[in-house]
């Protein structure tokens, strides 16, 4: 379970992150930085960054026990 933690945690932020990224074209076309930041937290592909950061922080709570 505590494995699930970490793995899923990587996978979900990386898959995040690298949508974070990508949206960065988004200040290229135009968009300022409240826009981009509206929009990274409206969207569920960038948001899986901020749960799989919660999840490596839940098993590091877990380690510590």
């Amino acid at each position: 379970m505590k494995y699930f933690l970490l793995l899923g945690g990587i996978t979900l932020s990386t898959i995040g992150l690298t949508y974070i990224v990508i949206y960065l074209n988004l200040l290229i076309m135009g968009y300022n930085i409240i826009d981009y930041l509206k929009y990274i937290f409206t969207n569920i592909e960038s948001l899986l960054f901020f749960i799989g950061y919660v999840m490596i922080i839940l098993y590091l709570r877990k380690e510590n026990k």
